[in-house]
């Protein structure tokens, strides 16, 4: 492995598991959050924590951002892009619209330097285990340079194209699992109604035509998957208010596409007013819902 230096924003749920594994894997990293909390746990991850965003930056081999929207990404790379010297490699890990994500990619190309956008997939206990899944958009030399420190990170990294195209598969996925986990819960909770239990349910349904991700690594009921949210409370995992996100993001690009998506579209609508009392429950936390809607 060879030593990376490495700048590090945005240390929250996910970014600060990514940043201890890179530092576990010896990496140096400069980590940044405004967060004072945040800032502490990177110090006791190892990582030495800076005060200023320009700082995580400055003389780096890669510039690592973890961020909650486009909007804070464009802002932030302001300060990042003339700090930086020539050449930097811009992993851009956060989950934002394709055009954000582009813009972001034609800003650092402009400064100078080696942008990719690398959204994830795999929620916290992936970052903590650094087993996340990471879908690159990119030019392909930059991808290979970048590789290895998206390793330490991930147990799985696809190069999906060029600028952009990285979040363009991020949203595509989460679309497909918001989906999958309305369908989902709607039929537990049918299945309930009609006296079949959670185990019986899962028992046909994990083997049978039905069968889906959701079901068989996330059920969203206790009892048949131990590690699911479900057993503990719908404690996130993939907190609602970040799956509504996902689904907006989906469905405003179906619009702008001319998609005739209505299951994208009636997901990110179902998970935007979970999200008004729910954003801080596991997304799976969906079926408590239908079953309250249903009077159950």
């Amino acid at each position: 492995m060879t030593k990376k230096t490495i700048g590090f924003l945005g240390l929250g749920h996910m970014g600060a598991p990514m940043a201890a594994n890179l530092v576990a894997a010896g990496h140096d990293v400069l980590a940044f959050d405004p967060v004072p909390a945040a800032r502490d746990q990177a110090r006791a991850d190892g990582a030495t924590v800076v005060t200023t965003a320009a700082e995580a930056a400055r003389d780096r081999d890669v510039v690592i951002t973890m961020l909650p929207n486009g909007k804070l990404v464009l802002d932030v790379y302001t300060e990042l892009l003339p700090a930086a010297r020539p050449g930097t490699l811009f992993i851009d890990c956060s989950t934002i619209d394709v055009a954000d994500a582009k813009a972001a990619a034609e800003q650092a190309v402009s400064a100078g330097h080696r942008p990719l956008d690398a959204p994830v997939s795999g929620g916290v206990a992936g970052a903590t285990a650094g087993t996340l899944t990471f879908m690159v958009g990119g030019a392909p030399a930059d991808f290979a340079d970048g590789l290895e420190v998206l390793e330490v990170m991930g147990g799985k990294v696809v190069h999906c194209g060029d600028a952009g195209v990285g979040q363009a598969a991020k949203i595509c996925n989460n679309m497909l699992l918001g989906i999958s986990m309305i369908g989902l819960s709607e039929a537990l909770v049918l299945g309930e109604k009609l006296g079949l239990s959670h185990q019986s349910f899962f028992d046909v349904v994990s083997t049978a035509s039905g069968q889906s991700w959701a079901l068989t690594s996330y059920c969203p009921v206790p009892g048949p998957v131990p590690a699911s949210p479900a057993n503990n409370d719908y404690q996130p995992g993939f907190a609602t208010a970040l799956m509504s996100k996902d689904l907006t993001l989906a469905a405003n690009a179906l619009r702008a596409n001319g998609i005739d998506g209505q299951l994208g579209e009636l997901a990110a609508a179902i998970y935007d007013r979970f999200a008004q009392t729910a954003a801080g429950r596991d997304f799976s936390a969906i079926v408590t819902e239908i079953r309250e809607r249903s009077g159950q």
